[in-house]
């Protein structure tokens, strides 16, 4: 299961039913996208410390996904969103494009992932 940027942020916070998506799923990964907005979360926040260590915890059973060459199928994501004229978040494109390349469902509350072919998405 790959977490979005909202999904990490819930499980960090103990949400119940983000934490039960969380707890069914047998591989998890965060891309490294999604942490680059999290991190800056954790930044303004008045628990950085607190959140740090949480983050640090969660990274040692998170899987990291990198953007590489074979995640170039953003550019495919992108064109069929753009042609349907259903734009999603660039960082949301990303996440999807890595979908794609894993075949792992995205835990998000986020539906504009619907709108992207083939993507699963779990909410909460």
């Amino acid at each position: 299961m790959i977490l979005d940027t909202k999904a990490l942020s819930a499980v960090a916070d103990g949400e119940l039913r983000a934490l039960e998506e969380f707890a069914r799923a047998w591989r998890v990964a965060t891309p490294v996208i999604v942490l680059g907005e999290y991190r800056y979360g954790i930044a303004l926040s008045r628990r950085r410390n607190e959140y740090e260590r949480w983050l640090a915890d969660a990274l040692a059973i998170c899987e990291v996904l990198e953007v590489g060459d074979a995640t170039s199928s953003y550019a495919e994501v992108r064109l069929e969103l753009r042609r349907a004229g259903t734009p999603i978040p660039t960082n949301d494109i990303w996440i999807a494009a890595l979908y794609r390349q894993h075949s792992m469902p995205i835990l998000s509350r986020d539906e504009h992932f619907d709108l992207v072919d083939g993507v699963g998405r779990v909410g909460w």
